[in-house]
């Protein structure tokens, strides 16, 4: 006679709370795996989702038992469990070094891919941009121009334009495609650039207005088709050191001046000051960035060989909005922000100045923070050598990534948000498995510091550049 297995009523739900079919009772060893296939039924997909389990905010990673191990149990009770749906698509972490292009002759200060993959651009010491022919993994073009470090790079959501920044305080327009500057050279601010921004593609499908940040105090919104300053944003009294263009028509800047401030981008006005930082605010990150950085890209859709995207602005600029309203869900667009206090601070800001929470824990300053592409999970990386994950939505504390011996300067998702790519002054990138939070793959290499690192959003490449003038391409 075996022995009858404890069983448990159970009642699915989605992240917002929405209850999904009525409740019903099930052994409780059940596993993930089986969990899944009752869901999927319930949730009557033609494909069936990925799904992840929580119940009482623990994964259920073996099985419900073990999920539940030391936690009171009510019989009598229903149980809440909560599903998440995952990436579709799986992106294979990197382990290798494919190439090694040389061809800065200064460190390689920014290197970033356009939204679809398909390009590469990388911003240096040596006042040069260059873009990267990603096929054949060989310089394409050297951009010349800049009087003075290039400090800035910055895609257009429909992966046309690339703006770059310098510590001449002048902004230019390449086309990837010829290696050429477009239009005028952005002239105005009157000490170097420090951030760049564009537009969303889902707000304007021309991709004509840029965002840039400034030492001198001030943000400024270019007409790129005119070449000519369209609005000065001031209200800052140090250097601005960030610039993010919002989903939903907000620009938010974050300042030397330990504020980040709230504007409104079609007229100007100042919305808010968000104030709570005790030092420098150095970098910001919206729930929103990834997908408001790839447009009308949807990774799960990448072919091997890659192509712009085709399609009239109209189509474009629905599929964009149609995957910003995705991601963004019901709630609005959360920002982060890092700082030389050793926290962080996550913000609605368009409804509220007061934060939703300080995160504290870092025992250096914060030099980079990112959402994951879901929204769910934050990451920060600092020069107390560690990268900490925290919760997207609350911004809990969850686990501390230690390997790396040295500062950490930059980090980058994977576009499933599984993986995560950081760089440090240590001279190495490690590539991270957020689910397990242990070390994917040790990357060594460059002979300096890894000043930039990006993942590109199709999930084939990463490419990081440093102090020793090379650029290298990574892939699995």
């Amino acid at each position: 006679m075996t022995e009858d297995v404890e069983r448990l009523l159970i009642q699915f739900k989605d992240e917002g709370g929405e209850v999904l079919g009525s409740p019903f009772d099930v052994p409780i060893d059940i596993t993930p795996d089986k969990l899944q296939l009752v869901c999927n039924a319930l949730l009557q997909k033609e494909e069936p989702l990925p799904l992840a389990f929580f119940v009482n905010e623990a994964e259920i990673v073996s099985s419900l038992a073990s999920a539940l191990e030391g936690q009171a149990l009510e019989t009598e009770r229903v149980l809440d469990i909560v599903y998440q749906p995952q990436a579709v698509f799986r992106v294979r972490a990197v382990t290798r070094c494919t190439s090694s292009l040389e061809g800065h002759t200064e460190a390689v200060i920014s290197v970033a891919f356009s939204p679809t993959g398909k390009y590469l651009a990388s911003g240096s010491g040596d006042t040069t941009v260059r873009f990267w022919d990603l096929n054949t993994e060989t310089p394409h073009f050297t951009a010349t121009g800049h009087k003075h470090w290039v400090l800035s790079i910055a895609w257009s959501p429909d992966g046309k334009k690339l703006a770059s920044g310098c510590k001449n305080s002048q902004i230019f327009i390449w086309d990837p495609n010829t290696g050429q500057q477009t239009g005028k050279v952005l002239a105005g601010h009157t000490k170097w650039i420090t951030y760049l921004c564009w537009e969303p593609l889902h707000l304007n499908p021309e991709c004509r207005y840029l965002a840039s940040a400034s030492k001198d105090c001030a943000i400024r919104i270019w007409d790129t088709v005119l070449g000519k300053c369209d609005k000065i944003l001031t209200g800052h009294v140090q250097s601005v050191t960030c610039v993010k263009w919002g989903g939903d028509g907000l620009l938010y800047s974050s300042s030397q001046d330990r504020t980040i401030k709230v504007w409104r981008a079609q007229d100007g006005v100042m919305c808010r000051t968000l104030q709570g930082h005790a030092h420098w605010v150095n970098t910001m990150a919206l729930s929103t960035d990834y997908v408001l950085r790839t447009g009308a890209f949807e990774p799960a859709e990448a072919t091997v060989n890659l192509q712009d995207m085709r399609g009239s602005l109209d189509e474009l600029k629905e599929k964009a909005l149609q995957r910003y309203n995705n991601v963004r869900g019901q709630g609005p667009e959360r920002l982060v922000s890092g700082s030389d206090d050793f926290t962080l601070f996550l913000w609605t800001p368009a409804e509220e100045k007061k934060p939703l929470c300080r995160m504290t824990g870092h025992h250096a300053l914060i030099n980079e923070v990112l959402f994951s592409p879901d929204t769910r999970l934050i990451a920060s990386a600092s020069f107390d050598k560690s990268i900490k994950i925290w919760e997207g939505k609350t911004g809990k504390y969850l686990t501390s990534l230690r390997g790396h011996v040295s500062a950490v300067y930059q980090i980058s998702w994977s576009a499933d948000s599984r993986l995560l790519v950081s760089g440090s002054s240590d001279s190495t990138l490690k590539v991270w498995d957020v689910k397990t939070q242990k070390l994917s793959t040790d990357l060594p290499g460059h002979a300096d510091e890894v000043f930039a690192v990006d993942w590109s959003p199709d999930g084939q490449r990463v490419a990081s550049g440093g102090k020793d003038k090379c650029l290298r391409i990574w892939r699995r």
